[in-house]
């Protein structure tokens, strides 16, 4: 059986309740006294109940996270990178996944307060829908939303600067000779959605293009080969497709190469987010890279800030740069 904290203490020959205050770090307890009690736990190969400390309120040192589509290898990624952040702290990551439902996302944030976790990054499915439980989720630990937010919970935040993502691709593909682009999004039901919708129009406006050519269903490959179908079979056909994220670039890809059309010699294309994929397709795909790494590190940040304070700190809305990264897609 596994050592106790009565074995630990008592191979210290000290109390219980001196052990358990040496154990946590907490004033009060004289240097020879925890110096034997450290030993002691060593010796024993003693393992906390980390959910018998935070019942006595204490933390737990985990830190929940929920994300629309772990399937989704941009959330993927960015939960790696979540991770990483919290590992040079010894902290633990508990991850739900909402599948894009509102209550499954209301449903799997209770369990994460439940098992009493330290705090919350959300990446809220639904900029109305997931209001409520965002809301509520921040009155009672630490809360920061990334990449995603919902429309009426001033909360801290941490996203990509989408407007700007957006012209870094319109900008890259009409400097390259296109002239009829079209937009391949999703329907604007998340922010990053609505953002990137907005941001091409504003982009396209920039260059004179006062009517924008616009094609919008979900963030998915299957709505990407969907939208190929659509635009060869337009006339005449559009020059450049600018896609709202990876996932829909990819399927836009490998429909144009079903029917005959050649990238980027008849058609060029560009993604957003930069996955693991992006690289990896024929042709590479150019497309907009989010700095994964940053926007975790931001959002870990601000639950540290959060939880050392006794008051509830003001809001913070922080949108990080993101870059282009030119491949063969748009590059002949």
């Amino acid at each position: 059986m596994s050592a106790t904290i009565r074995d630990v203490a008592t191979r210290a020959g000290v109390s219980v309740a001196t052990a358990s205050r040496a154990l946590s770090g907490e004033r009060g307890v004289r240097p020879e006294n925890r110096e034997r009690v450290m030993a002691a736990a060593a010796a024993l190969a003693y393992q906390p109940n980390i959910l018998a400390a935070a019942l006595r309120g204490r933390t737990t040192y985990t830190v929940g996270m929920v994300v629309p589509s772990i399937a989704n290898p941009y959330f993927a990624t960015l939960v790696e990178a979540v991770e990483h952040q919290l590992r040079d702290d010894d902290r633990s990551l508990l991850l739900a996944n909402s599948r894009y439902d509102a209550q499954t996302e209301r449903r799997q944030i209770q369990a994460l307060l439940d098992r009493r976790v330290d705090s919350l990054i959300l990446v809220p499915c639904d900029r109305t829908l997931s209001c409520e439980a965002t809301a509520d989720a921040a009155a009672r630990v630490p809360t920061v939303q990334v990449d995603l937010r919902v429309d009426a919970h001033a909360g801290s935040s941490v996203t990509v600067d989408n407007e700007f993502g957006l012209r870094l691709a319109v900008d890259h593909v009409v400097d390259r000779g296109a002239t009829c682009p079209v937009f391949v999004g999703a329907e604007p039901v998340d922010s990053s959605a609505q953002e990137r919708l907005d941001g091409y129009r504003q982009a396209i406006g920039r260059h004179g293009l006062t009517e924008p050519d616009v094609l919008l269903g979900d963030f998915s490959t299957d709505w990407g080969r969907e939208a190929a179908r659509r635009i060869v079979a337009r006339a005449p056909r559009p020059d450049a497709v600018i896609c709202g994220n990876d996932m829909i670039a990819l399927g836009v890809l490998d429909g144009l190469a079903a029917a005959g059309v050649q990238v980027p010699d008849d058609i060029q294309v560009t993604g957003f987010d930069d996955t693991p994929y992006a690289a990896l397709s024929r042709p590479s795909l150019t497309t907009v890279r989010q700095p994964q790494d940053e926007i975790a590190a931001q959002a870990v940040r601000l639950l540290d800030t959060a939880a050392a304070r006794s008051d509830s700190p003001p809001p913070q809305r922080i949108a990080i740069t993101p870059a282009l990264v030119a491949r063969g897609s748009t590059l002949s």
